[in-house]
């Protein structure tokens, strides 16, 4: 799944590329990807209007719109989830796709070849300019919906803040990965952010949350902001240092340690044993 270098790289191309163009047309055809909407229903809401902000929490995507007349208030907000490998594609006028930017999850990036298969694109915002903002989503495990409730989600991971962190993180008897992975206590950790952070904090997945000493909890949360600006940098999660070594054989890049593996919070985990204690 997307994780929050991700998710924050495709809410940079909507605010480069697709802000304050108007929408002529959606596509919401889509009767998986929309639900629970019925097709038609983003279309009628959207029509006329323009995105006016990208916001970001978590994993948790979201665009203002305006009013369709300059008088009017607020339009809905429109929540773009990303699925396990969905991406974002804005072009600027009537060009070809292949000039867009993809944006999302590592891997499974799309080629010339199949990156027009329209069976793809599950949702699609025409421009009044010719330009169009797409929820490209080959394994269609993404989502679309209007004022999507953030509610459940905690603070998002690279905005929060120490004591905020101490107090949501450092407690409780869970295992320290499953504390992180917990989208409710913090937004934005996924499985292999969480591996790589724990592996640059010298930290194991499997200690109790609440035992973890002041200092710890500020290492981790400092290695945790500095592991998302480096996937940002270097193009996703899966530019992690310990990422290439989580397999069957794998040993740890510092120690050269063969790499243990385990199920924690329900997640395949890799660490190591003489580093990660």
């Amino acid at each position: 799944m997307p994780e929050l270098p991700e998710v924050e790289s495709a809410r940079q191309v909507i605010e480069r590329g697709a802000l304050d163009r108007r929408i002529v047309d959606v596509d919401d055809t889509d009767t998986y990807e929309c639900r629970p909407h019925a097709p038609g229903e983003i279309r009628e809401a959207l029509l006329g209007r323009r995105l006016r902000a990208a916001h970001r929490r978590g994993k948790a995507l979201w665009c203002e719109t305006t009013g369709v007349r300059s008088r009017d208030g607020e339009g809905p907000v429109l929540g773009l989830h990303l699925g396990m490998s969905g991406r974002i594609l804005v072009t600027r006028d009537g060009t070809s796709d292949e000039g867009g930017d993809y944006q999302g999850s590592s891997g499974d990036q799309p080629s010339r070849g199949n990156a027009r298969k329209p069976e793809w694109y599950r949702f699609t915002l025409h421009f009044a300019d010719g330009g169009t903002l797409r929820l490209f989503d080959k394994r269609r495990l993404g989502r679309v919906r209007l004022d999507p409730d953030l509610d459940a989600l905690g603070p998002d991971a690279a905005e929060i803040g120490r004591d905020d962190f101490r107090a949501r993180v450092g407690r409780g008897t869970a295992p320290l990965k499953a504390r992180l992975l917990d989208q409710s206590v913090l937004a934005g950790v996924g499985n292999l952010l969480a591996d790589e952070v724990l592996w640059q904090s010298r930290i194991s997945p499997l200690r109790p949350a609440g035992e973890l000493r002041d200092d710890e909890l500020d290492e981790l949360r400092r290695e945790l902001r500095a592991s998302v600006r480096r996937a940002l940098r270097r193009g996703g999660v899966h530019t992690g240092e310990v990422v290439p070594h989580r397999a069957r054989g794998g040993h740890c890049p510092r120690c050269g340690a063969e790499m243990r593996r385990a199920t924690v919070g329900s997640r395949t985990t890799w660490w190591c044993p003489a580093e990660q204690v």
